[in-house]
């Protein structure tokens, strides 16, 4: 069964367009949703969560229609981003009480042991907590009502090492039995090297691609080579960039002859992006 599944989203502004966005999550697994600024992932998180008004397209969530389910499918979401910008004056336990209300299944016990586990103190109030620790409590909030499908958005984004490597076992731990599922869009693409099991690749308002995170950088090659192997490659790099010793650069695997001498390997998520940056710079 499909936790999500997003077919054809168009949403036109004045300066950036969402077009024809389409790709699925199975349930019980992690998918990263990368792409630079303003490729378009808040614009499709937006959409997911029914937040604008879309020009066309379907969003179904769990095997229901979005559009049509909205009330229902909501208690089935958890939503946990960088920060909490909201009540940041009132203590943790004011602000459980407010939003534990609108969730039918709430499950105070289940709450309380997400508290301990991310030691969470409810007496201290939002503004007075590290960014690490804003996270968790909206995991923990999150998770309290029985969520199915996590969306969280750049959830690690100004934490330690140790802080981020916590939470990717935690996520890790909450696909294990196959019930929940996660879209996690982040900058940090070493995160999803860790705990990804699939990869949607935004850029400028389409998707790039979105297949099992092996399979996803194995559709490229990351070229090195002089001056005159660069000229045999040149047109079909996606992007690339020369220095003294002669080049590196992006090129998709079906482009790339082995037979060309041409030192290539299996380009990292970040590479990737790095790269597809350069290719949409060089169009501005």
């Amino acid at each position: 069964m499909l936790a999500l599944d997003i077919r054809n989203l168009n949403k036109k502004y004045s300066n950036f367009q969402l077009k024809d966005v389409s790709f699925q999550l199975e349930k019980g697994f992690i998918m990263g949703f990368i792409g630079a600024n303003g490729a378009g992932k808040t614009t499709t998180i937006k959409s997911i969560l029914n937040m604008l008004h879309l020009d066309g397209g379907e969003i179904r969530i769990l095997g229901k229609n979005m559009a049509e389910h909205e009330i229902e499918l909501k208690q089935e979401i958890g939503f946990a981003f960088g920060d909490i910008d909201f009540y940041t004056r009132s203590r943790i336990k004011t602000l459980t009480d407010i939003v534990k209300k609108f969730y039918d299944h709430w499950d105070d016990e289940a709450y309380r042991n997400y508290l301990r586990r991310f030691k969470l103190d409810e007496k201290k109030k939002i503004v007075e907590l590290s960014s690490g620790m804003k996270v968790k409590y909206s995991l923990a909030l999150a998770l309290s009502h029985g969520a199915k499908l996590l969306i969280l958005d750049e959830p690690t984004s100004g934490l330690d090492p140790v802080a981020r490597d916590d939470l990717l076992d935690i996520f890790q731990e909450l696909v294990v039995d196959g019930e929940i599922s996660i879209l996690f869009s982040t900058h940090i693409t070493s995160d999803l090297e860790k705990c990804a099991d699939y990869i949607t690749f935004i850029a400028d308002g389409r998707i790039v691609n979105s297949a099992e995170k092996e399979e996803f950088k194995e559709t490229y090659r990351l070229l090195s080579g002089s001056d005159s192997q660069l000229n045999l490659v040149k047109n079909r790099l996606i992007s690339y960039k020369t220095n003294s010793f002669g080049f590196t650069g992006l090129i998709h695997a079906i482009d790339f002859d082995p037979a060309s001498g041409i030192k290539a390997t299996t380009p990292s998520l970040e590479e990737i992006m790095i790269y597809h940056a350069k290719k949409e710079a060089a169009n501005v």
